[in-house]
Formats: C-alpha cells, structure tokens, sequence
C-alpha cells in the first residue's frame, strides 16, 4: 500500500519535468505526508484545461457515491479499471502524484519498523493515481497499488505503481481513455532501481515533520 509518503523536490525540478512553465511558486518540502491531507498532483483538470500541477485531497470519494461510501486512499492496480467505484476516473481521471520516497512498516518485528523507500539514484518517483471531483467540488485522490516488488517484497505485499519516465505522458492523456490501450503503453519502473532502509520510528506519527532527518537511516 501507500499510506504515508514524502515530497522534497524543488518546484521547478518537478515542472520542468512535466513541461510545465517554471513560476515563482515554491512547494514546501514535506517529509512526512499522511492521507486526509492537500497534496501536489499534475492531472488536467477538465475540459480543455491544460495539465497543471495543484492540489487534490488524499481520499478518494466521487460526488455521486453514497454518504456511507468509503474514502480509501489506494486503489489496487488489479480493479482500478474495472470497479465500478473506480473505472470512469481510471479512464478520464488519472493523475501523478510526484514523491521522492515513500514509507512502509515491517510488520514482522515489534514494534513495527518503518522504512523509506526511494530510487538508488534519488530521482523523483511517479505514482499512478486517480482523481474525481467529491461532493463540496474539490478534487480527491486514491494512489493506485500492486503487488511488491524487488526490494520491497521483504517490507510489505503491496507498493505503488511507480510509472517509468516514458509512461507519463499516456497516463495523463485525457484523450486516452481505452483500458486496454492504456495498459499497453503504461509501464512501471524497474523494481531494481529501488533501495530501502530503516527510519526513526518518530514518522509513526503522522503530525510529526521533523524535516530531512525523518529520512536518516536509523
């Protein structure tokens, strides 16, 4: 899964990235980002509007689902395209939620161990992720998962789907709206460009942001 993740990066890095115009704008350097919370996502936001990078609510919740519907804030690579609470934004709401890593606690040791989990060559991540506009009119978030892999299979059974540099530009295609294409021209980066190491249980706290040295090895 991915329940608690971090974004670092300067703005510029990320923009330039996605051929955005680099602005004046600065993101705050957040070390310790928990669901229920504003987070940073490049999607288009409808219509003819261009791909932007802004904010969408880390909880997943359509304005037409129920009172009692859930929230969840991951969705699994093995139904997003075809759940019924999840296909129609898998195939005109998909966005990137952009992090330099992500943590994950080891539930074999007691207490839990947290790690963080990066790419060896400290690039950004991309993590897959749809959205859908809730009932007040904002837009909310679920990352999408799949199974572990690598590295990460030693951790926990599930990671986020990390999509390879030449993926992004399909994912965000608003245009691209067929499931089977979409998982014909969407790939996930290689498992072994990832490395992990233990953290300060101190992240464990998700209103805790103690800053880069939440990242330290332990």
């Amino acid at each position: 899964m991915c329940g608690r993740f971090a974004l670092y990066s300067p703005y510029p890095k990320i923009a330039a990235r996605l051929g955005l115009p680099v602005l004046e704008d600065q993101l705050e350097p957040r070390y310790n980002v928990p669901p229920g919370v504003w987070i940073s996502a490049a999607r288009h936001p409808g219509g003819d509007e261009p791909l932007a990078l802004d904010y969408v609510w880390w909880g997943y919740k359509p304005k037409w689902a129920g009172e009692k519907a859930p929230t969840p804030i991951n969705a699994s690579a093995e139904k997003v395209a075809t759940s019924g609470y999840y296909k129609q934004a898998f195939s005109r709401g998909r966005c990137l939620i952009p992090a330099n890593g992500w943590y994950e606690w080891d539930k074999s040791v007691k207490p839990r161990q947290p790690y963080f989990i990066c790419r060896q060559d400290r690039e950004l991540l991309w993590m897959a992720a749809i959205w859908a506009e809730r009932a007040d009119g904002r837009p909310g978030c679920a990352i999408i998962t799949e199974p572990s892999r690598g590295a990460t299979q030693a951790i926990h059974d599930r990671m986020p789907l990390l999509l390879d540099d030449a993926s992004l530009e399909p994912w965000l295609d608003p245009d691209l709206t067929d499931r089977e294409t979409i998982r014909n021209v969407v790939r996930h980066i290689d498992a072994e460009l990832i490395e992990h190491w233990p953290v300060s249980r101190a992240v464990n706290t998700s209103s805790e942001d103690l800053g880069a040295e939440l990242i330290n090895p332990a």
